[in-house]
């Protein structure tokens, strides 16, 4: 089969596009054909290295697909031959076939498509995690999204409002922040040379935020924590600007408010029924057309190393897929 392959990890542009040859499934593992594949930042650290997990060398990135089940493994009960699925890869996803975990796999509605499942299962199952099971966010509470132009930003923007938040949305310009208006943000800033936190506390009539979506990290991570409500919940969701930042830890003394990682590569492993039941209404809300995903661009798998570079580029806005078969 083709793959896109990272033969060494220098990051997107050294991918290449080859013959590979998957291992067999093991027991709780399904193989895929793969119909689309969602594109996400995790995808470009893993190119260099950067990323929680690390496979062997040569490794295809990719990890979330949509497709037709082709085998399953020994202890795989639940899924057979033929059936439509997305499913969790960790990586693997950029290629003809892949190897879905059974766990983090889920079959898709005959109405669903493969390219909004692809779409909505890394960015919307992060989001609705963090959102719902991390920060319980409440209706009616301030919810401020830094990066909010980009995958997991504009899935906050639009699960934000389905969970009934006010949503106040942040990103670096104003081409950006009128996409934020789109994707349905009920009010959008651009940063400014103002501190984060002075931004944070006007936008919310100086309350501050209940709720912080931070996938960002780096310096604008403390700034803004220091706009966070009492009680409030700042949300590690990444670190895009590739520092990892170090908040004093006086902070959240002082503010009486919580910093909560949400982390949905551990969250499906350790409580995969809590998660399927969050991909289930995410699917349900995509059969009722409650939930519509934004795709900025589909590549072709032979431009996959095109669409990592601009998801690095700070170029995308919403999801970008790979369209395989």
């Amino acid at each position: 089969m083709r793959a896109i392959l990272v033969q060494q990890l220098a990051g997107p542009e050294a991918l290449v596009l080859a013959d590979h040859q998957l291992e067999k499934p093991g027991a709780d593992r399904l193989l895929i054909d793969v119909k689309y594949a969602g594109v996400n930042f995790a995808d470009v650290l893993i190119t260099k290295g950067k990323y929680q997990f690390q496979p062997e060398l040569p490794f295809s990135p990719g990890g979330e697909v949509a497709g037709i089940v082709l085998k399953v493994g020994s202890a795989v009960q639940n899924f057979k031959p033929g059936e439509r699925v997305v499913a969790g890869t960790t990586w693997g996803g950029f290629a003809e076939e892949a190897l879905g975990f059974a766990f983090n796999a889920h079959h898709l509605p005959d109405d669903v498509s493969f390219k909004d499942a692809a779409a909505v299962l890394m960015t919307h199952g992060t989001v609705l995690h963090a959102l719902k099971d991390r920060a319980q966010l409440s209706i009616g509470e301030r919810l401020v999204i830094l990066g909010a132009s980009g995958g997991v930003g504009t899935a906050a923007i639009q699960l934000g409002n389905l969970l009934g938040a006010e949503v106040h949305a942040f990103t670096s310009s104003v081409e950006k922040s009128q996409y934020c208006k789109q994707a349905g943000a009920d009010q959008v800033y651009v940063y400014s040379e103002e501190s984060l936190k002075n931004q944070i506390k006007s936008a919310t009539g100086g309350k501050g935020a209940d709720v912080i979506f931070d996938p960002i990290g780096g310096a604008y991570s403390e700034q803004a924590f220091r706009g966070i409500a009492p009680g409030g919940r700042h949300l590690v969701i990444g670190f895009a600007s590739g520092e990892v930042p170090k908040i004093p830890w006086n902070l959240p003394l002082l503010k009486s408010a919580s910093i909560v990682g949400a982390f949905w590569g551990s969250f499906f492993r350790h409580y995969p029924e809590k998660n399927r039941k969050n991909v289930a209404q995410l699917l349900q809300w995509l059969q009722d057309g409650t939930l519509v995903p934004l795709v900025d661009q589909t590549y072709p798998l032979s431009e996959t190393a095109m669409a990592l570079q601009r998801l690095e580029d700070r170029q995308v806005k919403g999801k970008i897929l790979i369209k395989v078969a």
